[in-house]
């Protein structure tokens, strides 16, 4: 990033009525624990968030999210419930990056709810190493290496991901770069909704919501996603194209902020696109009851009017991804502050 979007995110306090400024004492320091299969992101001494990759998930993820102020943004369900939450969607957890055709496979809708003899039709990212831990005053990187595989363990796609972490005063920023190298076949990401870049969020950060809702996966499973108490659920979306709530859903845009108060916690949650991405500006899958998503690789799926989206990567061909998501406390990200991040973030 990093030392200019560093400095961008300093200019912009002003922008977006933050109180404060202060630069971190002790700064990021990533701490690996083999035996909790995770990495701790250390924020002055603080807990940032985790890069976790147990068994028994079916991607690595970061989770929790945390605010400036320690507060966590992440739903808990399923790893950590809390009372009052939603119990829908199991593979959404934390912050993540998958996608739902890949050759076929669906890897986003993976998780244990998946029932074993229909395991063939999902894939899964495994962690395979951890390449570079880099910590400092202003901002800290891990990078880390996965596999992309079917249900055999073949793996498709070599993944290598740097997550960039940074933060000053009221703000947290994770950069993500990740590149994926097909490895013996050719690899084809086919028009899905299920993409790409995600977070699920607390349920203070979702929409009010009086009717049920039913939602379909990729493999035209049926998820209810039932009426509940809205006491302290006031999340707004809103879009660079200034369109708010429901319809941000399905809308090109280069960013997408979701603004909530959690306690009394002024918060807001922003995922930004890069222009050199594939499929830029991303489709929005941002939803009420708490998936925040943006997808560059589904497009005709959004919009009927649409090219259809396929990404085709022969043997040792490779694609590269840049998200930026932007954590801000305190009072809530405007406008004019996401775009001169924006514009900072495309000039790297």
């Amino acid at each position: 990033m990093n030392t200019a979007l560093f400095k961008t995110m300093i200019a912009c306090v002003g922008l977006a009525g933050a109180t404060s400024c202060k630069q971190a004492n002790q700064g990021i320091v990533i701490v690996p624990d083999e035996m909790q299969q995770k990495v701790d992101v250390l924020y002055d001494g603080q807990l940032f968030t985790s890069y976790i990759y147990p068994d028994d998930l079916e991607k690595p993820v970061l989770y929790p999210l945390r605010t400036a102020k320690g507060t966590p943004i992440t739903r808990g369900f399923p790893r950590d419930p809390r009372p009052n939450e939603r119990v829908d969607h199991p593979h959404h957890i934390g912050l993540w990056f998958n996608f739902g055709d890949v050759n076929g496979l669906d890897f986003w809708n993976n998780s244990y709810a998946v029932p074993v003899d229909k395991k063939q039709a999902y894939g899964s990212i495994r962690h395979r190493t951890i390449l570079d831990i880099q910590n400092g005053k202003q901002e800290g990187q891990l990078t880390v290496a996965a596999d992309w595989t079917d249900d055999t363990g073949k793996a498709l796609l070599q993944e290598k991901t740097r997550y960039v972490f940074s933060g000053t005063g009221d703000w947290r920023i994770i950069e993500r770069i990740t590149t994926l190298t097909a490895q013996q076949d050719t690899v084809v990401f086919t028009d899905n909704k299920e993409g790409l870049i995600a977070i699920r969020v607390d349920r203070a950060f979702e929409e009010p919501s009086k009717e049920p809702e039913l939602f379909l996966d990729a493999n035209g499973n049926a998820t209810n996603v039932p009426v509940m108490n809205n006491e302290g659920v006031n999340g707004i979306y809103r879009n660079s194209e200034k369109l708010e709530k429901g319809d941000v859903w399905g809308k090109p845009t280069r960013w997408v902020s979701l603004s909530a108060e959690k306690n009394g916690e002024a918060i807001s949650i922003a995922i930004l696109d890069h222009k050199e991405n594939p499929g830029y500006p991303a489709h929005s899958h941002a939803r009420g009851y708490g998936l925040f998503s943006t997808n560059n690789l589904g497009s005709q799926v959004f919009d009927m009017d649409a090219p259809l989206s396929v990404l085709t990567l022969k043997p040792g061909a490779t694609v590269t991804f840049k998200h930026l998501i932007v954590i801000k406390t305190n009072g809530y990200l405007t406008d004019e502050a996401l775009n001169k991040l924006s514009q900072e973030f495309f000039s790297h």
